[in-house]
């Protein structure tokens, strides 16, 4: 029923059952402290009470014929007392023991009889009141009774002197229960006023806290609705609202990045597909043009036109590929699942580039020094890689001249003797289909250091293209950590 309610309701519902549970035992262990602390007082307001002494002594101030000072007492039963007459000069006899008028006083005598001393409320009588007949004076009994009119009492046992019997010394409860009781109204009226404040409170407190949610789900909306990828978040703070924010712009930076690449890839792949379409097209339209007209292509031209739509069908071939792998979602972390022997993929790529070298008018040779290296990768995608930067440089090495190959201690650098790489371009040398002005018009696509940069990226190592030492071409570094830390 609750994870119905909205999320603002639940808050605020929750807030309020959080202080409702809190005020509710703070309350009760109010209550419960200041009961104990009024029954503690009215035992000690009974206990601090005088004590009765040896017997109920009824005495007669006065004056004899002479002009003494005259006293006259005498012991009797509690609940008989005697009636003397006041002698010439005397005060009434009204003196008697009293105890003080909140503690109420009964005399129970050993054969069970009792009596309410001095017009106190007399106090019902039970079984254990008389275990303290003839026992020590500072016995004590205490217990709960009842006194004759039904009111609910606090009753001290205490031993008489004379042995004969016990006083009962009590105090009502009525005050202290209506204490309690007012105390209950108060705390509960006080409890009311609480949880509707927490409540209003719980209320006010999530409407201010979602507030930001509420603005991050109208931006979430509002990018569902519109595909708007460039808006952002204000971020302030470092609490959990502020994180997701920081999420959120995070995604957006991310999406918009890849919709930017996607839009770029596109773009560019049209651009170097246009190419080769149109050159076969043309090719294409010339062949179907000179079947349909009956004029025959001058001698040799036919041969040389379908050598060249072979060409663009094979350069088209690679470029379709080449898209295809750059279109695969790049692992955000290393995929490396096996141990690969890098000196054999090294050496399985020079083997594959070395006719191409060799195939040119002046041949380029390719100098491979390879040392054992075991890496974490894919072997495939790494021996394209490498395959991919010795192309690059038998592209761009004179002919008779010499690509240095060299792998140690997990790096592998191929250096050629070409033009080089200006330094204002080489940032950019890993770029899809980017291209040296100097470049342009030799065949390629401008894939081939991506593929390979990213190849080596998701077998966890780098690859970076800088110049010669000695100035003359470039030299390509690719370096894989060895496997166990080698």
């Amino acid at each position: 029923m609750i994870r119905r309610l909205p999320l603002r309701s639940r808050l605020a519902l929750l807030s309020a059952v959080a202080v409702t549970i809190a005020i509710a035992a703070v309350s009760l262990i109010s209550w419960y402290a200041v009961r104990d602390r009024l029954y503690e007082q009215l035992d000690k307001s009974i206990e601090s009470s005088e004590s009765p002494p040896p017997g109920i002594r009824y005495f007669h101030a006065g004056t004899d014929q002479q002009g003494h000072a005259t006293e006259t007492r005498v012991t009797v039963d509690p609940c008989d007392p005697p009636r003397l007459q006041p002698g010439p000069g005397s005060e009434a006899p009204d003196q008697y023991f009293r105890p003080p008028p909140a503690t109420g006083l009964t005399f129970v005598r050993a054969d069970g009889s009792s009596c309410g001393v001095f017009n106190s409320t007399e106090v019902e009588t039970e079984a254990g009141d008389l275990d303290l007949v003839g026992a020590r004076q500072d016995a004590r009994l205490w217990r709960d009774g009842v006194d004759v009119t039904g009111q609910r009492v606090r009753v001290e046992v205490v031993p008489r002197f004379e042995g004969d019997g016990v006083y009962l010394k009590s105090q009502p409860y009525k005050p202290v229960d209506d204490s309690l009781t007012s105390l209950a109204w108060l705390l509960g009226s006080v409890a009311l006023l609480g949880i509707g404040g927490a409540a209003t409170a719980g209320l006010l407190v999530s409407r201010a806290a979602l507030r930001p949610v509420d603005h991050l789900t109208q931006a979430v909306e509002h990018v569902a609705r519109t595909e708007d990828l460039a808006i952002r978040m204000p971020v302030s703070g470092n609490d959990e609202i502020a994180r997701l924010s920081e999420s959120f712009n995070a995604m957006t930076a991310a999406l918009q990045s890849s919709r930017d690449e996607q839009k770029r890839l596109v773009d560019d792949a049209g651009h170097e597909l246009r190419t080769p379409l149109t050159s076969l097209r043309t090719t294409i339209d010339l062949l179907i043009r000179s079947e349909e007209s009956g004029r025959p292509l001058p001698e040799g031209k036919r041969p040389e036109l379908l050598t060249g739509a072979r060409t663009q069908m094979r350069e088209l071939t690679v470029l379709i590929a080449d898209l295809l792998e750059l279109s695969r979602p790049e692992q955000a972390t290393p995929a490396a699942t096996r141990s690969v022997a890098l000196h054999e993929v090294v050496e399985h790529a020079v083997e594959r580039v070395r006719p191409r070298g060799a195939a040119r008018e002046i041949p380029v040779t390719i100098a491979a020094k390879v040392e054992p290296w075991y890496a974490h990768g894919d072997a495939a995608a790494l021996e394209r890689a490498v395959v991919n930067l010795l192309d690059n440089a038998v592209k761009f090495t004179p002919p008779g001249t010499e690509v240095d190959v060299r792998l140690w201690r997990g790096e592998l650098t191929v250096r050629d003797r070409g033009p080089g790489v200006p330094p204002e371009e080489l940032p950019h040398v890993f770029e899809r289909f980017w291209r040296s002005p100097s470049a342009r018009a030799l065949p390629g696509s401008g894939l081939g250091l991506a593929i390979a940069a990213r190849a080596v990226r998701e077998a966890g190592g780098s690859v970076t293209v800088e110049a010669a030492p000695d100035g003359v071409g470039a030299v390509a570094r690719l370096r894989l950590p060895g496997v166990g830390g080698e």
